[in-house]
């Protein structure tokens, strides 16, 4: 008897997962299922993630999973902070921001701060106690980081600050803000005038803007900043002056991987709601899934997501390995997350007219995986960065 294994593109296991891994994931599963999934659809209505829900992150041991053990992280590897992203993507992409925390901001901290520093906020960003913000784009800088306008001017022992910031993920929630600025604007080049300056919630001159109106990701906590003669002492200096544009550059590898898993999880879970959809759904007496036009089409969104998701386990494995994946990562970000968008449009046609209702999850991904493409620098970027690597 030949018996046939139905293959499955959403059940494939992970080549860096140990053990440990797996209990990590299933724990926070179970921790997502209680304290995230019931109240998901509230926090979207709300356009905001309490803080609560932070703190229970932190008390279970869920925030900042790679930071090491003597500032109380489980001093886990890249795999521990790919889990936490996958895990809150698969919920939706309003709970980004703890995910933005853990492996993309708070990094910075742990790779340029000094001893002092890591002491003074590491413990609190594992706890859930500080909430970080990195603050990069301005309302007329995007991509050109090298030219943004946020001045840091020294003043004895003191920088004063004055800028304005925008699209700034956990902008409104935000302890601790790692700030770009310029503190040499004569600088030629220009990007080895930026550095990153340490603000904490509360600095006077230090204000919260709009909590902006996004067309997806709801939940998801995203501002304005404004500074205006923010005065803190040298010591909030993180690394070297000058050196900003480097260490922005240094972590960038990182976070674009990030986005290309967050998009790659976002097709994953567009291709599951869908294949459930057509399997139930039936028109002219059959389930809408035995039309060779939904099959065709389901074909080709199952092995897209199939190479994304190849491709994103290779890199993950090499970026754990230390090894200078620049083009490749470009690459990946590019394709997974325009791959995402491009599929979306086409779960939603799978589900005819109720793709279009909102109390149908596929409607959320349609527009929540619209700007994936654009943050983590643009795909435009990507192909200019990839471009380059190959000579031209």
């Amino acid at each position: 008897m030949t018996i046939t294994k139905t293959f499955n593109p959403l059940k494939q296991d992970r080549p860096y997962f140990t053990e440990e891994h797996v209990m990590f994931r299933d724990s926070l599963r179970k921790f997502l299922e209680k304290e995230a999934i019931p109240y998901y659809e509230k926090w979207e209505e709300d356009r905001l993630v309490p803080r609560s829900f932070w703190t229970k992150l932190g008390e279970n041991g869920f925030l900042c999973p790679a930071v090491s053990e003597e500032y109380g992280g489980a001093g886990g590897d890249f795999a521990l902070s790919i889990i936490l992203a996958e895990e809150l993507a698969r919920i939706g992409g309003g709970l980004s921001g703890p995910s933005t925390h853990s492996n993309i901001i708070v990094p910075y901290l742990e790779s340029f701060g000094t001893e002092e520093q890591k002491q003074k906020y590491l413990p609190g960003c594992v706890s859930g106690e500080i909430i970080t913000a990195i603050a990069m784009t301005e309302p007329g800088t995007g991509s050109d980081l090298a030219n943004i306008s946020t001045t840091a001017v020294k003043d004895g022992e003191s920088y004063i600050i004055n800028g304005q910031k925008t699209f700034i993920t956990n902008g409104i929630h935000s302890d601790l803000i790692v700030v770009a600025c310029k503190t040499d604007p004569h600088a030629n080049p220009p990007h080895k005038g930026v550095s990153l300056i340490l603000v904490d919630r509360g600095t006077p001159g230090f204000y919260r803007g709009r909590k902006l109106k996004k067309v997806g990701m709801h939940a998801q906590d995203t501002a304005e900043l404004i500074f205006e003669d923010v005065k803190v002492p040298v010591s909030n200096l993180l690394g070297e002056e000058g050196k900003g544009f480097r260490y922005l550059m240094t972590k960038l590898q990182q976070e674009r991987i990030l986005a290309a898993i967050g998009g790659q999880v976002a097709a994953e879970r567009m291709l599951e709601l869908t294949l459930k959809y057509v399997k139930e759904r039936e028109a002219f007496g059959k389930p809408i899934g035995k039309f060779q036009n939904t099959q065709f089409k389901l074909a080709e969104i199952a092995t897209q997501v199939q190479l994304g998701r190849t491709f994103v386990d290779q890199l993950i494995v090499r970026h754990q390995n230390g090894e200078d994946i620049v083009t490749e990562v470009s690459m990946g970000k590019w394709w997974i997350t325009d791959m995402a968008r491009r599929i979306s449009g086409e779960c939603m046609q799978l589900h005819g007219g109720y793709g279009y209702m909102e109390e149908y999850e596929i409607a959320r991904r349609y527009r929540d995986i619209a700007v994936s493409p654009i943050f983590a620098g643009t795909n435009e970027i990507m192909k200019v960065i990839i471009a380059k690597q190959l000579g031209l």
